[in-house]
């Protein structure tokens, strides 16, 4: 951990394991944070009432939902349409039915213009490019893609701060660790298919599961419910 500056940062916040662990990350290095979620017509409500409850825990200034339909209207894939959630790909660039296209290049814009009215100029965001579901806009390349156009359509100097861009589900884990943030994690959401207890069969249900195994620490979301 670093010591606590002055500046403030916007934290992307989810509710799921990757965000989590970006807002404790964040509430250690920025004096001031804020948090923003995004009501797009996913398949549950469950991750909006986890990412209200964690950024609660952490007392940011304000956490704010952002109503977006647009995701849900498009659907063609299983996060916001009726196609059941598998790993299987969508039949495009090889892809899984559950990459939404577009969504986070959305978010962190939305994020942006909220964060420019705040005069705030650092966003963070829980994307990783090592162990996740082959999404495009999780990459490196695009967080530095995306910052360009944001500085120069905004004319302010925005920078994404992606602390889990290159590290491992069980680094990331042992980083949550580190940073204080097992707590949190414990009221964290990750399932697909919005279960509580978590279904363990979606994709980031065994990725998670895989990630705490690896890392040989509990999952504190299973040990709050009494299944660890």
């Amino acid at each position: 951990m670093t010591e606590t500056s002055q500046a403030a940062a916007l934290v992307l916040c989810s509710g799921g394991q990757d965000s989590t662990t970006c807002l404790r990350w964040a509430a250690n290095r920025f004096a001031t944070v804020y948090t923003i979620a995004f009501d797009y017509g996913q398949r549950h409500r469950i991750e909006l009432e986890a990412a209200a409850h964690v950024a609660a825990e952490v007392g940011v200034i304000e956490h704010r939902v952002l109503p977006i339909n647009a995701l849900s209207a498009l659907a063609g894939n299983s996060l916001t349409g009726k196609e059941p959630v598998t790993s299987e790909v969508n039949g495009r660039n090889g892809l899984p039915n559950t990459f939404v296209p577009g969504r986070n290049l959305l978010f962190l814009t939305l994020a942006a213009a909220w964060a420019y009215q705040l005069q705030i100029t650092d966003l963070v965001t829980g994307v990783c490019q090592t162990d996740y579901s082959g999404y495009p806009d999780c990459r490196e390349q695009t967080m530095d893609a995306l910052a360009l156009a944001l500085r120069a359509g905004m004319e302010s100097p925005f920078t994404i701060h992606t602390p889990l861009m290159h590290l491992t589900k069980a680094q990331s884990v042992t980083m949550a660790q580190e940073e204080g943030a097992m707590e949190l994690l414990a009221h964290s959401h990750t399932c697909y298919n919005g279960s509580v207890p978590p279904c363990g069969v979606c994709p980031a249900c065994v990725l998670r599961c895989k990630g705490f195994a690896a890392a040989g620490v509990a999952d504190p979301l299973l040990v709050r419910l009494g299944l660890a």
